[in-house]
């Protein structure tokens, strides 16, 4: 059943009504003989890019996913049919939208092949629609694959393509990518463009306000200002500045957010190893590991684990390993 029989299937079985046969299939036939035939799908594409940009709320990202499944189906299939040209770039947009949030989700789950692709995808849709802000977060957020997964250098060159495209206006993608570029640059061991970039996305983050600084996946909230300024100090041994960049984002995280609390005390315990005390920096590993519900043990918050694993010595290197193996 298509989603116009299922919707209008509903509707009947809640007012009682009877549908006459073949009434649904005439007004089908009007709207595909009138100019914005496809505005009742067009319209509920865009109102799905809302609804799913507001990131995971708690829940798994897996069940996220699996929530999108229907939209994504819709999405090709409307992509498929002649649109006009301004159709056409409204539609690339929210597609740009729709597919890097896949992407994302993806990303966290760590099926790293699949969120190269989805990014290549919504930048892909980015650039069709002319809408460069689109096109800077698709390549800001695409970075941060190679970013976690050990590959610094193409995340730095990633975001800072997207710090170029987001252009000198403040945005939330110009701030991403600032962030993102620190984030590279500090795990790349260039320390000086990295405190460069810290620059930049502060000056960028005390400017912007409204939507631009919205929590959602395309927002730039200070709170997510924080998680990204945490990793890239804790990336470059700063600690002093790492922990008061947790202690300020855990202020602002009111939200579940299980990941987000997780990554954090990641890098804590990081911290606690770059100070000079591996068996405290094992210990809170463990501990946030044991309380990280099933659902979030394969994704970011494990390679962050393992990337802090392989860093420790002798009885907190086997303590943590343990730990990640159960």
């Amino acid at each position: 059943m298509d989603r116009r029989r299922f919707l209008g299937a509903a509707a009947a079985a809640a007012t009682g009504a009877v549908a006459l046969p073949g009434l649904a299939e005439a007004r089908q036939g009007i709207d595909a003989a009138l100019s914005g035939s496809d505005a009742g799908d067009l319209a509920y594409l865009d109102g799905a890019f809302e609804r799913h940009r507001g990131g995971y709320r708690g829940r798994p990202p897996a069940v996220v996913l699996a929530e999108m499944r229907g939209d994504l189906d819709l999405l090709r299939d409307v992509l498929s049919r002649p649109h006009a040209a301004g159709t056409r770039a409204d539609l690339a947009r929210t597609a740009a939208g729709i597919t890097g949030l896949v992407a994302i989700i993806q990303h966290d789950r760590s099926d790293q092949r699949d969120a190269h692709g989805w990014f290549a995808t919504a930048e892909q849709a980015a650039r069709e629609s002319g809408d460069r802000q689109m096109l800077a977060w698709a390549l800001a957020r695409h970075a941060m694959v190679p970013l976690n997964y050990g590959a610094p250098r193409s995340a730095a060159d990633l975001a800072m393509r997207a710090r170029a495209e987001a252009g000198q206006a403040p945005s939330a993608a110009a701030a991403l990518a600032a962030a993102v570029t620190a984030r590279a640059l500090a795990s790349a061991g260039d320390h000086q463009g990295a405190l460069r970039s810290v620059a930049d996305a502060r000056l960028i983050a005390e400017r912007i306000d409204g939507s631009q600084a919205a929590d959602t996946w395309f927002g730039y909230p200070l709170q997510k200002h924080h998680v990204h300024l945490s990793q890239a100090f804790t990336l470059m041994g700063r600690t002093r500045e790492a922990y008061a960049e947790q202690e300020a984002a855990l202020a602002l995280t009111t939200s579940p957010s299980v990941m987000t609390r997780a990554l954090l005390e990641m890098d804590a315990a990081t911290c606690l190893h770059a100070d000079g005390d591996p068996a405290a920096a094992a210990d809170k590993a463990v501990g946030i590991w044991e309380r990280l519900p099933q659902a979030y043990r394969e994704g970011l918050v494990r390679s962050r684990a393992e990337a802090l694993h392989q860093t420790l010595p002798g009885a907190a290197h086997t303590r943590l390993g343990e730990a990640l193996a159960s």
